[in-house]
């Protein structure tokens, strides 16, 4: 769908996390495939991948299949968080004020924000192996530098610039990937190939997790790339482009992880792995992987400064965030990051795996209350006004109810967690499975909804709302 804005949107971003008008609206919603699809075929999820073979010990064909039913539950989440987008024509993180308040969001908003600096920095450091794999004399800390530089550049001029790339993204990794597929089933290594491993439940179980939660932690933002498509945008289409998109970019690109590992010698980086089992196309894998690792990670610099900006205006309420703003804390994000990486570079992966972990513990309750707040309660109809008062407007500065469900949610999830930090007893007697987030979502959703719906003030709150989108 195109809109006369499509043709007169300007390169630089103007919006940050204000309402996006009629008039502003532009774009296609076929561009959430590409952005999706593109965007997860990275040095990260093919990491991610190969651990349900190296940490878990599956084989291939039971990896495989665990990959494919985690992408395609997470990704349903993730899909309708998409859709949210041209309803609300607000960034995600924003929008969270009509379900927890003013006030009450701003944990989930920190904690998202974290998150997102935690994968700008992790990509960096991936984005500087790469570059060093493919010219030796770069040094990994000045490919580092030279990574988020690119994101830098790219995340500064924004939403439109993004979608672009991922276009072009889509077709050069999309092949790129397939080569690689079949250079690798061409030329394995090992005589293990097929048997290397085998199916645990416990193991199974967890890569399951793994696929899922890589889904469900896009959620904080993944409307913030669709907030720009028109209203009358049908949330069917919004869901359909962003589902398929990112379910199947992310499972090519865990897949690609599991097999490099099994068609090269145990015990390899997988990096290392994924440049050995390609061979002669090996340099162009990794510099496929390097521009792709850079124009992702632009995403989650995008995501983590909306997020500090939506802290920041909580309390500077008179505050009208520019392009300028965004710039500036992008730059201060990007620097902040390169010290960081640069100083924990040689196991900066493992700890933000393990971050990672613990920050989803928090996220997967939010997801359950703002998905059923948005398509069951409201119905997509909110009083975008008042999301931007400071004492909250209608929603008010603190919601008993969504806060309530929300450390329920969490609590309920500690006996069935496994993370570096904590092990609950119920992960550690299934072998160390961790279903934490399918609890915290069974239990979350339900409770909040019949919280909110028993609620007389929340009612009127609900009855007064002004008609701002419609599903």
């Amino acid at each position: 769908m195109v809109t006369a804005a499509s043709t007169t949107a300007p390169l630089i971003e103007k919006h940050t996390i204000g309402y996006v008008p009629p008039e502003d609206r532009h774009g296609k919603v076929r561009d959430l495939f590409t952005l999706w699809f593109g965007g997860n075929i990275a040095p990260l999820p093919i990491v991610t991948g190969a651990l349900g073979v190296q940490l878990f010990h599956l084989n291939l064909v039971w990896g495989v299949v665990a990959i494919l039913v985690g992408h395609l539950l997470g990704g349903v989440l993730m899909a309708l968080h998409s859709a949210q987008g041209p309803q609300m024509g607000i960034p995600q993180m924003i929008q969270s004020r009509a379900q927890f308040g003013s006030l009450g969001a701003l944990l989930v908003v920190l904690i998202a924000g974290v998150m997102y600096i935690g994968f700008f920095a992790s990509n960096i450091v991936l984005a500087g192996k790469s570059l060093h794999g493919v010219v030796d004399s770069v040094p990994v800390p000045v490919g580092i530098i030279i990574g988020a530089l690119g994101s830098g550049i790219i995340g500064i001029i924004g939403y439109r610039f993004i979608h672009v790339l991922n276009r072009i993204g889509t077709w050069v990794l999309g092949i790129g990937i397939v080569l690689g597929f079949g250079y690798i089933f061409t030329h394995v290594q090992t005589a293990d190939f097929l048997t290397r491993g085998s199916f645990n439940i416990s193991g199974w179980l967890a890569t399951v997790s793994l696929a899922a939660l890589w889904q469900i932690a896009f959620a904080p933002y993944v409307s913030d790339y669709s907030r720009y498509l028109p209203a009358n945008v049908p949330v069917a289409s919004t869901f359909w482009t962003t589902y398929l998109g990112t379910v199947l970019g992310s499972s090519l690109s865990f897949i690609f992880g599991a097999v490099a590992v099994l068609a090269t010698p145990v015990g390899m980086d997988t990096m290392d792995a994924v440049k050995l089992a390609t061979g002669s196309i090996g340099p162009l894998m990794l510099v496929l992987f390097l521009l792709s690792v850079i124009s992702h990670n632009a995403l989650n610099l995008y995501g983590a400064v909306l997020s500090l900006i939506t802290l920041v205006q909580t309390f500077a309420y008179r505050w009208i965030p520019t392009a300028k703003s965004r710039a500036v804390i992008s730059i201060i994000v990007l620097a902040s990051c390169c010290i960081a990486a640069v100083g924990a570079s040689a196991n900066f992966i493992g700890h933000f795996v393990d971050m990672v972990l613990v920050l989803l513990v928090v996220l997967v309750p939010w997801t359950a209350i703002n998905l059923i707040d948005f398509y069951a309660i409201h119905k997509g109809q909110y009083d975008i006004d008042s999301i931007f008062h400071v004492d909250g407007g209608i929603y008010g500065r603190y919601n008993p109810q969504a806060l309530l469900a929300y450390a329920i949610g969490i609590a309920v999830q500690i006996p069935f967690m496994n993370t570096p930090l904590y092990v609950g007893p119920i992960s550690a007697h299934i072998d160390g499975a961790d279903l934490s987030w399918v609890v915290g979502l069974l239990i979350t959703t339900p409770l909040y909804w019949w919280l909110a719906t028993r609620d007389s003030a929340y009612k009127r709150r609900l009855s007064t709302g002004k008609l701002a989108t419609g599903i």
